[in-house]
């Protein structure tokens, strides 16, 4: 983003802060009211050992924030995890195989807060058969609790109310260690600037062409949350919100009309800031599987999500770059690139590629509560 623009947008969030006053100025300064409080977990935890479990599990990771986690409770000590296929993003994630890392997400954090309470969880999945070529209604996972009394402790529990996806631009100065790269990696990483500047090209390209790709870009831009109202009301999807975000909205230049016209300053604005945070690399690490089952999707979710709960203990921010990855035809160069770089053999599949440094902290991203995951 260039200077010109970035004084643009401050100038126009000054300019409408000084033509309100009173409500209009505390509507211009708040920030969504409901949409984080799945976060603060209360201290007690459910007599259920199952919700207590899941109310941390739906904090995980998930491609567009989609949560798309549909919750049945079976019996007394076990569940069915199953998907709302209302929530997939057949333009941008043309085989569910994101929706499906996020699954993987969300079963490793249940199964690390089940063991913080002497439960061993009991995975099934895919007990219906894997659904191919895309997520359908059977189940994505049976669980079953069990008190377990030789269960260790995750050490990483600590980290899941504090694990954020960073998706600010990472500090230039300050270098990752290769020792932390090392153990935040479960897999393989990158501090080296010809690996980086290789990637980032990639990266920054594959990028491009979804922002620029009509319709990659209008299954984002229908789910963006614009302005606390947006987000505490649907508190999904991606959160444009804060006291910035709020004076373009009243000014009349930020909607999804504009942010989807790509002669639009909103749109070209968008791209450039989209540009400079992908290409803000310290360093990188990415994770391989052997195939692309939708068994190796949900452990590249769990090793992914094990990685950010790490990064986070650490005190280094993480944000994955997932464009180069997808499937749909514009972007096969891009994929097929960034497997050759990585070193990925024939028939292994690059599950996901993360960048790590060091950046301001954000808030945590919006999230439905867990009854609202429920199916009867």
């Amino acid at each position: 983003m260039t200077m010109s623009r970035r004084m643009v947008i401050a100038g126009a969030g000054a300019t409408t802060l000084a033509l309100v006053g009173g409500a209009g100025c505390l509507r211009v300064t708040r920030r969504p009211r409901t949409a984080s409080l799945p976060w603060a977990l209360d201290s007690k935890p459910p007599a259920d050992l199952r919700l207590d479990a899941l109310r941390h599990a739906i904090l995980a990771p998930n491609p567009h924030n989609r949560q798309p986690w549909l919750i049945r409770l079976d019996g007394k000590d076990a569940a069915t995890i199953s998907c709302d296929l209302a929530k997939l993003l057949p333009d941008n994630d043309s085989f569910d195989r994101q929706i499906t890392i996020g699954f993987g997400t969300f079963l490793e954090l249940a199964r690390i807060a089940a063991s913080q309470r002497g439960v061993r969880m009991d995975i099934e999945s895919f007990p219906e058969g894997e659904p191919q070529p895309r997520l359908d209604g059977r189940p994505i996972a049976k669980l079953r609790f069990v008190a377990d009394a030789a269960i260790a402790k995750d050490p990483l529990f600590a980290s899941i109310t504090q694990r954020r996806t960073n998706r600010e631009v990472y500090d230039p100065d300050r270098i990752v260690p290769e020792a932390i790269a090392r153990q935040i990696a479960d897999g393989t990483y990158a501090v080296g600037p010809q690996m980086i500047a290789a990637v980032k090209a990639i990266t920054v390209d594959a990028m491009t062409i979804e922002q620029t790709t009509t319709r990659t870009f209008k299954e984002s831009i229908d789910l963006m949350r614009i302005g606390a109202d947006e987000v505490d009301a649907n508190p999904d999807g991606l959160s444009l919100a804060g006291p910035k975000m709020e004076a373009l909205k009243l000014l009349g230049v930020l909607d999804r009309s504009s942010l989807g016209d790509q002669s639009s300053t909103a749109f070209k604005t968008g791209l450039e800031m989209q540009q400079e945070i992908c290409g803000s690399i310290p360093a990188l690490l990415w994770i391989t599987t052997p195939g692309n089952s939708r068994a190796d999707q949900l452990e590249a979710g769990r090793r992914y999500v094990r990685a950010n709960l790490r990064s986070t203990m650490l005190g280094v921010a993480m944000h994955p770059l997932s464009q180069s990855l997808q499937e749909y035809p514009e972007t096969a160069g891009r994929c097929s690139e960034i497997h050759k770089l990585l070193g990925a053999k024939e028939g292994q599949r690059v599950q996901m590629l993360a960048r790590i440094g060091y950046a301001h902290p954000v808030e945590p991203a919006p999230r439905w509560p867990l009854e609202a995951h429920f199916k009867t």
